[in-house]
């Protein structure tokens, strides 16, 4: 048997505070990631600090540069687009089968949650906004009785606590999100599920709108040499 040289236990810490503090906009698009700094920051070794950042490459949220490096990579709108689209889809179906069949829990377990969100809207927070929205979300996927919903979620988690953490910064204000969450779970608890994907859908499709138009009016006419290549239009080459 080998020798464990590093905790995967600190290896996950530091990933998450690493995303923590883009998400809470502290680590900014373009800023270079140095990994002396990072492990002396968190009093940590060199280690863990070097296999959480390139977990973070492989994730898309840090990116190579020549000559510098790691940075963060710049949110690029198309990617945002892609994974929206996909979010409003099993956000859908996540609050329909919860309202199909969980309703009377859903009245039971969520409302307290709606009441953390708000709470947390008034402390400014970052981090515990990210957190309540969170677990309202996770709560519904749960409910919906799909496993695959959740761990199809997760798979962008990353990139999404990222968006999620700009759209509560720069575009929708926090209040107006938990009002909005709350007439999802209305529909939810009331047993209608076709009210419920409808309004997770906009929900979704609602942010997305908004923060990929910033983004997009933001971008500069050259990209930069680190930021995402563009995907092709199909594997076909059409």
């Amino acid at each position: 048997m080998n020798v464990i040289v590093s905790s995967p236990k600190l290896v996950v810490q530091v990933h998450e505070a690493l995303v923590s503090e883009m998400a809470q906009g502290r680590l900014k698009p373009g800023d270079r990631i140095i990994q002396e700094q990072v492990a002396e920051q968190l009093g940590v070794s060199r280690q863990p600090v070097q296999q959480a950042l390139l977990l973070l490459r492989n994730q898309g949220v840090l990116q190579d540069a020549p000559g510098r490096g790691l940075i963060v990579a710049p949110l690029d709108p198309q990617y945002v687009r892609n994974m929206f689209d996909i979010r409003a889809m099993l956000e859908g179906l996540a609050f329909r089968r919860a309202a199909e069949t969980n309703s009377e829990c859903a009245r039971k377990l969520a409302p307290s949650l709606i009441e953390r969100g708000r709470k947390t809207s008034e402390s400014g927070s970052v981090a515990e906004m990210i957190s309540a929205d969170v677990a309202f979300h996770s709560l519904i996927h749960d409910l919906s009785r799909n496993p695959l919903i959740g761990s199809a979620m997760e798979a962008q988690w990353v990139y999404t606590q990222r968006v999620m953490g700009d759209v509560l910064q720069q575009d929708e204000a926090p209040h107006a999100i938990w009002a909005q969450h709350e007439e999802m779970l209305q529909a939810v608890m009331a047993g209608q599920g076709d009210r419920a994907e409808r309004l997770a859908r906009e929900h979704v499709t609602r942010a997305a709108t908004i923060v990929i138009e910033r983004l997009s009016n933001t971008a500069t006419g050259g990209a930069a040499p680190w930021r995402r290549a563009a995907a092709p239009a199909s594997a076909f080459g059409c």
